[in-house]
């Protein structure tokens, strides 16, 4: 057998297998999205790909479909968790994302309403650190696989050679193909398995960026040009409580300074420091004053 026969069947196989996890999210929409059997009974998708969290249900890899019911999703890392009940379908094989190199040979999977197994396959273009979506959500990794995301294809898995799922693959600006890795599919699962929800830091603010002086930033030593003004402030809030005051310049936030409100909410997405007093700097008057607010927890819509 040649070797890129040999490739070829490899690769198949890898599909059949990895694919078996794979679901189409039938929500509402023209084309359905593609979902992951993530643990026994958990399926995840992109939140973005559906239109409604009611009377959905999943096609699954033997063409069957079942209902699932929604646990929580989180709009910041694209993520929304169904529940699926008394089906027996295999889970996926969830890998590490960290071990995707650039030039990595990785498959985008996805499933059809009908119950066709689909793939993409390329590779690794581009792998680097954290950074933080336009919805302010913390993602752990930066991957982005040089595939194309057809019709159903966000929410479906990405792929390593040896099999695993390394994320969940989603659109980037103009429809490139990024990947939410493991780290951050397992995290925002925890929560939403947990809570129903995902906790998020408050601090009682509304706030806007404002450009600093320049002899103002030189004669305080600060190193952003920019910082959040406080416009207002809510009653027996956090912030109130710690002494902050409207038209005090937030330029730090527990030690990382912040230069426009994007910063700050990503700060508080982290819900590790909820119920935790951080040190923040403000500039008020023109002097940096130093105060600690106790984190809280921001309401839901429905609170």
């Amino acid at each position: 057998m040649s070797s890129l026969l040999a490739l070829s069947n490899s690769l198949a196989d890898t599909v059949e297998q990895a694919g078996s996890a794979v679901v189409a999210v039938n929500a509402g929409t023209r084309v359905s999205p593609s979902g992951i059997h993530w643990r026994n009974g958990i399926i995840v998708t992109s939140d973005e790909s559906i239109q409604r969290y009611d009377d959905i249900t999943v096609t699954l890899s033997n063409g069957s479909t079942a209902p699932v019911t929604l646990i929580g999703h989180d709009s910041s890392t694209d993520i929304a968790v169904f529940k699926l009940e008394n089906v027996e379908t295999p889970v996926a094989k969830v890998g590490d994302a960290k071990t995707l190199k650039v030039g990595h040979l990785v498959l985008g999977l996805a499933r059809g309403s009908e119950g066709d197994l689909r793939a993409a396959m390329g590779a690794v273009s581009v792998v680097s650190g954290a950074w933080r979506s336009m919805s302010g959500g913390n993602i752990d990794q930066f991957i982005r696989p040089d595939i194309t995301l057809y019709s159903g294809f966000a929410g479906g898995p990405l792929v390593d050679a040896a099999g695993f799922v390394v994320g969940m693959n989603t659109s980037g600006r103009r429809g490139v193909a990024l990947t939410i890795p493991t780290a951050t599919v397992d995290r925002v699962v925890d929560q939403l398995v947990a809570k129903g929800r995902i906790s998020k830091g408050y601090l009682g603010v509304g706030m806007q960026p404002v450009r600093l002086p320049k002899n103002l930033k030189a004669s305080l030593n600060l190193t952003s040009a920019t910082g959040v003004i406080v416009v207002n402030v809510e009653p027996s809030g956090p912030a109130e409580n710690a002494g902050v005051l409207l038209g005090d310049v937030l330029v730090t936030l527990d030690g990382v300074t912040v230069g426009d409100t994007g910063d700050v909410l990503a700060l508080l997405n982290n819900s590790d420091r909820i119920g935790k007093a951080v040190n923040v700097q403000v500039v008020r008057g023109g002097v940096l004053i130093e105060l600690a607010i106790a984190v809280g927890e921001r309401p839901t819509k429905e609170e």
